[in-house]
Order: C-alpha cells, then sequence, then structure tokens
C-alpha cells in the first residue's frame, strides 16, 4: 500500500512539473522542429516508421486588431526510428520533409524540401529493487527486481540539412522555413513508469541554437511533454489510450548579433490520443491543442496540431 502511495505521488508531482515549467525563447524552434513532438512510443519499443505531423497558425501582420492575418499550415513528414545497439544504448533519429503555404490578402506562398535531421544517442538507467523475492519481475540478467521506474539521458545534434531563406525572416511568423540553417545541439531527459497496465512518460529537452551563416540565431528552446496512458488488451491487439500535457518556450531571435525585440514566447498545450500495438506493428495518434500562448507580441497564434505515426517494431 505504501509503495502504491508512493508511486502516486510521483506521478502527480511530475505532471505538475511538466505543466508548471516555464522559461523565456522563440517560435521557429516549435515550427521547424515540430515543438514537443516526442522522440518516440508511449512504451519506447525499437522501431523504424512514418510519421505525419499537421500544425497551423494565424500570423497578424500589423498591431491594430483589424490589421490583415495570414493563415499558415504546416505539413511535416517524417522518417523517424529508435534502434538499440546493446542492452542500455540505443539512436534516435529523425528525417522530415517539410511542405509550408500561407495565405496573405487573396494570395497563397508555398515552400517545400527536406528539412532538419535530428540524431540522438540514449543512455537507458533502470530502476531496481535491492531485495526481491517476486520471481515475475526479476530481470535474470542482473538477478534484480525492476521496480517500473526507469530514465533514459539523451545527447543530440540537429544538423542543417533543411534550406534556410533569409528573405522569409521578414513575415510576422519566421518560423514559416524549411530549416533553420544551424548545427544545434540537444540534451534531454525522459523519465519512464510503468507497472501492469499504467505508464507514464514524461520528457524534458533543452536545444542550444547556434548561428547559421547568414548570422542570424534563433533562440534556445526549452520542451517538456508528459503523457499518461492505460493498456487495455484485447485478442488481438493492445490498445493505450492516453492524455497529455506540453509546453515549448523560446528565447528571444538575434540578428547580427543584436536581439529582436518580441521575438520570445511560450506555448502549452494538452492532448488526447492513443496507441495500437498489432504484432509487429504499431498505429499512434494523437490531437493537440493550445491552452496558454504568447508568441511575438501576441501576433502569432498557434492552433491545433494533429500526428499520426506508424511504426514496424524490430
Amino acid at each position: 500500500m505504501k509503495d502504491f502511495q508512493n508511486t502516486k505521488t510521483i506521478l502527480l508531482i511530475l505532471a505538475i512539473i511538466s505543466f508548471t515549467n516555464s522559461y523565456s525563447c522563440d517560435l521557429c524552434g516549435c515550427t521547424t522542429s515540430s515543438g514537443s513532438a516526442s522522440f518516440g512510443d508511449l512504451q519506447m519499443t525499437s522501431f523504424v516508421g512514418l510519421r505525419y505531423i499537421y500544425q497551423t497558425y494565424e500570423s497578424k501582420n500589423g498591431i491594430f486588431d483589424n490589421s490583415p492575418t495570414s493563415e499558415e499550415q504546416f505539413n511535416t513528414y517524417q522518417l523517424w526510428a529508435r534502434v538499440p545497439l546493446g542492452k542500455s544504448f540505443y539512436v534516435s533519429a529523425i528525417l522530415p520533409f517539410q511542405d509550408l503555404s500561407r495565405k496573405f490578402q487573396g494570395n497563397t506562398e508555398s515552400i517545400n524540401g527536406v528539412g532538419d535531421m535530428t540524431l540522438i544517442g540514449w543512455y537507458n538507467l533502470k530502476i531496481y529493487k535491492s531485495n526481491s523475492e517476486n520471481k515475475e519481475a526479476i530481470d535474470f540478467s542482473t538477478n534484480k527486481e525492476l521496480t517500473g521506474h526507469s530514465f533514459n539521458f539523451g545527447l543530440g545534434v540537429k544538423a542543417p540539412t533543411g534550406k534556410f531563406e533569409e528573405e522569409l525572416t521578414d513575415r510576422v511568423n519566421p518560423g514559416f522555413q524549411v530549416g533553420t540553417g544551424s548545427w544545434d545541439a540537444i540534451a534531454t531527459v525522459m523519465y519512464n513508469y510503468g507497472n501492469n497496465n499504467l505508464g507514464l512518460n514524461t520528457t524534458f529537452a533543452y536545444y542550444l541554437k547556434s548561428e547559421n551563416k547568414n548570422e542570424y540565431r534563433f533562440g534556445n528552446q526549452f520542451s517538456v511533454s508528459s503523457n499518461l496512458f492505460y493498456k487495455l488488451k484485447t485478442k488481438k491487439m493492445d490498445i493505450s489510450p492516453f492524455v497529455g500535457i506540453s509546453g515549448d518556450v523560446y528565447d528571444s531571435i538575434e540578428q547580427y548579433g543584436e536581439t529582436l525585440a518580441d521575438t520570445n514566447g511560450h506555448l502549452y498545450n494538452c492532448s488526447l490520443g492513443s496507441e495500437f500495438n498489432l504484432k509487429d506493428f504499431q498505429l499512434g495518434l494523437q490531437y493537440t491543442l493550445p491552452i496558454h500562448q504568447d508568441f511575438f507580441g501576441g501576433n502569432v497564434e498557434a492552433k491545433n496540431r494533429f500526428s499520426v505515426y506508424l511504426n514496424y517494431k524490430l
């Protein structure tokens, strides 16, 4: 009973931390890297797959309430994978293709192309009990009982494989880009809990941006996401519905060494979705809706986001 109460306390604390963390940061990280989109599936399996992410934004070109607005649509198609390199090490990779469009005063503008590739190396740390008589939960490679808690520590890089167009930075939303044109470092910590059918994944990620060849530097970005799920087992498949919260916070953009005013912001989301596991395949669906945001002095508004992925389990 005591262990159950402690577990409930840990779950509650992590959910609160994920929801209330706020820092100061820029929007392009959200659009060109798909924001707080996760690095893997709910149950941290090894896979190769495809993921599609749809995002919409509304940007106001002016300071008045009746200033003209542009409607922006971001379609991202990703090749992604999580591949083990041994018992405790694995790598994850994401290669996106971006298809972006915006409508402004009757005109439509479109850009597309390969986006920025992300590659992260991970170390998995499982938490064991010191003494145990429960043979069903024992990891026989260590002869210790698993607690259900684990941590994943990741370090990686985002490479400038996507094209950056300096003339597009004049838009209200400078995130309207296929790529950032910069090499960026990524540090991330992932906490996972699983006990019987209940599970929790919480991810903290920090993106350290560098200046590109155009002397343009998107602000550093902090992202956090947390998903609570429950596994339902049927004869043909496992179904894992989940609820989640996430947040992205962006530092100000710098150009030619100068900080650009009103280019920082933050975005907090809630989401609903489900994952379906059938033999060697896995299907995931997620709908995300903003609950609080502030971008570019209120001139850019994120709308809903939808994602779907299909993986082949290794």
